[in-house]
């Protein structure tokens, strides 16, 4: 471990600060966040390795990545569920989208799952985009990262008659109060402008849209939300210490599971 700032903690705050955020990290940086943060040093461990192997390959995190990205264990959780609901319609063919890709890391656990046979993604920020295309193409991963709004570019991505999964995970900036919890009303954009766009460009699409959530959710958002698909269901994951836990929010559009799910 490098002896700079020894008694600097690296939690989320000094990673999102101004100073810090589009740095790249160092290892021992990646690490030393995931010991301070979460008593794990392998915490940050994408594309199904751990920060040592990926690093090894070559691929890099800015310091915003480290934080704001789904790590593999709750990214693998979320494609497990999003592949077994998807399981309930047997496609041929589908198609998953992430509008806000980030490190793209829950975009290619979601398509491991479920067989995609095409994932598409898209980063607006410039330097964000820039160290994820270069991991993935690293990694040599069949995921197409695009640069720019997602709403541009969306109706490119239309499914016909095949299944669409839409992973909607906006940023969340202020939306996260420390009383009430996640308000999808405030993230950046509102959650259900996104789900709105989606249901608005796949006219003829059966829809799966796989909404990230906190333990803690502000209840109308998520009523409101809900209300947008023909079928809904939430779920907490229970891997993080209590009160920091994620979770998932499952919608169907045009279609609803028969079977009990």
């Amino acid at each position: 471990m490098s002896p700079a700032a020894p008694s600097r903690r690296y939690d989320r705050a000094y990673l999102l600060s101004s100073s810090k955020r589009n740095n790249v990290l160092d290892l021992w940086e990646v690490e030393r966040y995931g010991r301070d943060s979460y008593g794990d040093p392998d915490y940050v461990s994408i594309y199904g390795l751990r920060p040592a192997e990926w690093y090894a390959r070559g691929v890099r995190l800015l310091a915003r990545t480290a934080v704001e990205c789904t790590r593999d264990r709750l990214a693998d959780l979320i494609g497990r569920d999003v592949a077994a609901l998807a399981a309930c319609l047997s496609p041929e063919k589908t198609i998953v989208i992430d509008p806000f890709a980030g490190s793209a890391n829950t975009l290619y656990w979601i398509s491991r799952h479920v067989g995609a046979g095409a994932a598409l993604g898209w980063e607006v920020d410039d330097a964000v985009d820039a160290a994820s295309e270069r991991n993935l193409s690293i990694l040599d991963f069949d995921i197409t990262l695009l640069h720019g709004r997602y709403q541009t570019g969306l109706a490119d991505a239309n499914a016909g008659d095949d299944l669409m999964i839409a992973y909607v995970a906006p940023p969340w900036g202020d939306a996260l109060g420390t009383g009430s919890g996640l308000d999808l009303r405030q993230t950046s954009p509102p959650v259900a402008e996104v789900i709105d766009h989606v249901r608005a460009t796949f006219k003829g699409t059966k829809v799966i849209t796989a909404v990230q959530l906190y333990e803690t959710v502000v209840a109308e958002s998520l009523e409101d939300v809900s209300s947008r698909g023909d079928w809904a269901r939430s779920v907490t994951y229970d891997i993080d210490p209590p009160g920091r836990n994620h979770g998932l929010l499952l919608m169907t559009m045009r279609w609803a599971p028969r079977q009990e799910f």
